[in-house]
């Protein structure tokens, strides 16, 4: 069952992925000039506050964290970060293989 929802939150964040990759893709057309999302403004749009609660939790247990690490991936486009976690999720939680020959009991 933990396998199944973390398939779908995979699948959900790869959705999410290709979704920004064409808003990202028409909005560079339509400006003439490259426009990419980046993950910390889109999160910033959604909900500023969390973002300064998670900044403040995570300079709080290490702070070289935030700067080293964090800040790295917060400023990657929002379509790569999510494309890239969806698929690990997907690969990491597939189904099993059968076993031909014997029952797994």
């Amino acid at each position: 069952m933990i396998r199944g929802f973390f398939r779908l939150v995979g699948l959900l964040l790869l959705a999410g992925g290709f979704f920004f990759l064409v808003y990202d893709g028409a909005r560079s057309i339509a400006d003439q000039a490259l426009r990419l999302t980046r993950l910390g403004e889109f999160w910033n749009d959604i909900h500023q506050a969390s973002q300064a609660a998670f900044r403040t939790m995570v300079e709080g247990v290490s702070p070289w964290l935030w700067n080293g690490v964090v800040k790295i991936i917060l400023n990657q486009p929002a379509w790569a970060v999510m494309g890239v976690l969806g698929i690990l999720l997907l690969l990491l939680f597939r189904p099993r293989k059968p076993l031909i020959g014997y029952s797994r009991n």
